[in-house]
């Protein structure tokens, strides 16, 4: 797994990419694929609508250029907990660690019940608890949250 100095790194770069999905017009999410070395970034992924969203297009991305044995060394990093979809989505293409910034409560906390963003309140854990492989997980991660949630309260209120 990443260092904390690695996992604030990547969890800024991850927040970079936020706000680019945001300025081209699309929900502030943002994911990374980390090397093995936990220094390489292999791919980079905004949001692109509510069924494409950053974590998922990336690990299918993943699974189509990388080889299983390859991702399960990797990890994704991303500013908010995977939704079901992106976890399910994760478990499947082999990738073997998770980093993430904010929760997924604390991000239904901020958008309500936002029509454009109906969170299913289901802990990333709880999807790979099922699963038959053990992702490895760490998150939320406090000294990232508070600049990941002020990208978020600035974008929801404006929707």
């Amino acid at each position: 797994m990443l260092t904390q100095d690695q996992i604030q790194r990547h969890l800024a770069r991850a927040a970079e990419v936020a706000r680019e999905a945001a300025d081209a017009g699309h929900h502030p999410f943002g994911a990374l694929l980390v090397a093995a070395d936990g220094e390489t970034v292999l791919l980079e992924q905004g949001n692109i609508d509510s069924v494409n969203h950053a974590e998922s297009v990336l690990a299918r991305n993943a699974a189509a250029n990388f080889s299983s044995q390859e991702l399960w060394s990797c990890t994704l990093v991303t500013t908010v907990e995977p939704c079901a979809m992106c976890a399910a989505t994760q478990y499947w293409a082999h990738i073997g660690g998770l980093v993430y910034g904010m929760s997924e409560a604390r991000l239904l906390e901020i958008t309500g019940s936002h029509e454009e963003n109906p969170t299913l309140d289901l802990p990333c854990r709880d999807v790979f608890a099922h699963g038959q492989k053990p992702i490895e997980v760490v998150g939320p991660v406090p000294a990232a949250e508070t600049a990941i949630a002020a990208v978020h309260q600035s974008f929801w209120k404006t929707r």
